[in-house]
């Protein structure tokens, strides 16, 4: 029986696997991933979420401090080495039905990133592996708590952000889908959809992907075709729907002629689409991108309620809005002016104007009536 012992790096430094980590832990140099690019920063107290994953993004060691955050002594098991006839790979289509949704969540973003690194070598879409991990998650969005859905941008990585949003877009397009009265069959094809919506990607420049600068004119033009390469990977595919394909193709049109690749107009554009677009500008601006800082879940609201009628449409909006509304009672947040508080109450109509109640005094105020004053980040409940 062998163990692998820890490699001490200093006095209060150690080197360990992932698995040996425990919340609490103090990240003491960043995490880079493959193209360089940081996914946790150093001096991070890790979560069980950063520890998830590191695992399931196969870090191979991380160093931390032998001090916890909490200041308590970290005591590190050392780790059995299994003999390699009893390793057993899990697979990601594996009962994902009985581990947490977050974990799940994960599970199936890595499970999209190794098809979709398949496809940029060149391999056709095997749709039937592509159903057989994203069902079961969407699925799971029947009986799960709105909230989850919403704050799926906590558990994404700037590296590793373009195979996160494309299952958080799948989720989102389902979820809402089923909440504007859509069969179980149709909500289902519509988180299909938001999930191939950019598979298209990998016949660009893959560099403009983790790209931090300005794009050019012909990178911006080359991912402006994403949709157009997206539908050609997926128009011959027989057990896809029309419905499917024009959700692909469509999903940056606008109502008023504005989008993309097409420029067509509301009555041409698919609901399918329609509920892409929303969902994939509500998680890409609550999330942390390689070119642009993430913003609150408020502001993602805001955004898109000044563009309802204009760009999207009104009926996607109102529900994105309304079960946004029904959690948001309760949340903490902290305000511009760095105080803290609790939303109290909340009108679908004006959801960046609740009434909060101050935790220093206990003093209720109406944002509507105070606006040089606004929600800077919403904690949740």
């Amino acid at each position: 029986m062998k163990f692998q012992f820890i490699q001490k790096m200093g006095e209060d430094d150690m080197r360990i696997e992932p698995s040996q980590l425990i919340p609490g832990c103090i990240l003491l140099k960043e995490v880079r991933g493959k193209t360089n690019r940081t996914i946790i920063p150093e001096n991070t107290a890790l979560t069980e979420e950063h520890i998830t994953i590191l695992e399931k993004f196969l870090i191979e060691s991380v160093d931390v401090s032998s001090t916890l955050a909490n200041g308590e002594a970290f005591q590190v098991k050392p780790v059995q080495t299994k003999k390699k006839q009893q390793v057993k790979k899990q697979s990601p289509f594996d009962n994902q039905k009985t581990v947490p949704f977050m974990e799940h969540y994960i599970n199936v973003s890595a499970a999209y990133k190794e098809q979709f690194q398949k496809w940029q070598n060149g391999m056709p879409i095997d749709i039937s592996t592509v159903r057989k991990f994203i069902m079961p998650l969407l699925e799971r969005t029947e009986t799960m708590d709105a909230e989850k859905i919403y704050r799926l941008h906590k558990y994404s990585t700037q590296e590793d952000y373009m195979y996160f949003h494309s299952v958080a877009v799948s989720l989102l397009s389902a979820f809402i889908g089923r909440k504007m009265g859509l069969s179980k069959g149709e909500w289902l094809q519509s988180g299909i959809a938001g999930l191939l919506s950019n598979c298209g990607m990998v016949r660009g420049d893959p560099t403009v992907l983790t790209k931090k600068d300005t794009l050019t004119a012909n990178e911006w033009q080359a991912i402006k075709n994403h949709p157009t390469a997206s539908y050609r990977m997926i128009e011959h595919l027989p057990t896809i729907t029309s419905g499917v394909k024009l959700g692909v193709l469509q999903h940056h049109e606008r109502l008023d002629g504005s989008g993309y690749p097409l420029g067509i107009t509301n009555e041409k554009i698919h609901l399918f689409a329609k509920i892409i677009a929303v969902s994939d500008t509500y998680h890409a601006i609550t999330s942390n991108r390689i070119y642009a800082e993430k913003q609150s879940l408020l502001q993602a609201i805001e955004v898109i309620q000044k563009d309802r009628y204009m760009k999207f449409d009104a009926q996607v909006v109102s529900v994105l809005i309304d079960n946004f509304v029904h959690f948001s009672i309760g949340s903490k947040v902290i305000l511009s002016n760095g105080k803290q508080g609790e939303i109290v109450f909340m009108e679908a109509t004006k959801p960046t104007k609740p009434m909060i109640r101050i935790t220093a005094d206990d003093s209720i105020i109406s944002l509507e009536q105070m606006p040089e004053l606004y929600i800077e980040e919403v904690l949740g409940s």
